[in-house]
């Protein structure tokens, strides 16, 4: 038990301390996936494959970790990690098919690319199922819990709607025309360049209010330095892409803010 809770803290801890440099590193270079793809980053596989591998410790590891966790038999417990895993089923399993059904695109994703998001999806969902399955400590708080239940789910659903609705229309641009970039119009493309990685920033903040917990906002901490930065990059993007015929009061993905 000691030697498990010095783990969890200490992951805790680094995804705290990744965060910064993150936002540092992705403000300066972007990975080279989708629109920013370009050479010198290795060998590559198919961008549905790579989102299938990166993304599923997040779900295996938490089926493996669960049973193993003292709330195991609590069902508070099994319904806090069920948004999560719906997330990730979607991000690992369905959209991958999205994609693969959808593109024509014959650009690999950079194994190191893939190798890092693995990585960061192990300690990630190490930490978010061994806290909901074992260190969460007020599910006896039945007010406190289902208050912060509901009104994280509330935002997480949105954020997802927001998410998923996004993805939906990028992946559709692509096997449109030559498969070229188009600009995206509709919905809340017409204020930001990103609602997809808005939705997802509502997601992760809406979980953190769920869980209510420093593992909870530590993922969204990780999840804004991981995608403002790249949000403002692919809004750069388009306007250097496309010039003038690219809305410039788009921001880059919180609406009116930034």
């Amino acid at each position: 038990m000691a030697s498990d809770q010095t783990l969890f803290h200490y992951c805790l801890l680094t995804l705290y301390i990744i965060a910064l440099p993150t936002w540092i590193s992705l403000y300066f270079l972007q990975a080279p996936y989708g629109k920013h793809n370009r050479p010198g980053w290795g060998p590559t596989i198919s961008p549905p494959l790579a989102w299938f591998l990166m993304e599923s410790p997040t779900l295996w590891l938490t089926f493996f970790l669960f049973p193993s966790g003292q709330h195991f038999y609590n069902p508070k417990s099994f319904l806090l990690i069920s948004p999560f895993l719906f997330h990730y089923f979607n991000r690992t399993v369905l959209y991958p098919l999205r994609l693969a059904r959808n593109t024509t695109q014959t650009r690999g994703f950079p194994m190191s690319v893939a190798f890092m998001a693995f990585g960061f999806n192990l300690l990630n969902g190490y930490l978010q199922a061994r806290w909901v399955s074992h260190y969460k400590d007020d599910y006896e708080n039945e007010e406190l819990f289902w208050w912060r239940f509901l009104a994280g789910l509330l935002i997480f659903v949105v954020g997802m709607w927001v998410n998923v609705r996004a993805d939906k229309v990028l992946v559709g641009l692509k096997k449109q025309g030559d498969g070229g970039y188009k600009i995206p119009r509709g919905g809340l493309f017409e204020l930001v360049s990103c609602p997809n990685y808005f939705g997802e920033i509502m997601e992760w903040f809406g979980w953190a209010v769920m869980t209510w917990s420093w593992v909870g906002f530590g993922f969204f901490l990780y999840t804004c330095a991981n995608l403002m930065p790249r949000a403002r990059a692919t809004r750069l993007w388009y306007l250097e892409k496309f010039k003038d015929d690219y809305p410039k009061d788009r921001k880059a993905v919180i609406p009116f803010i930034y």
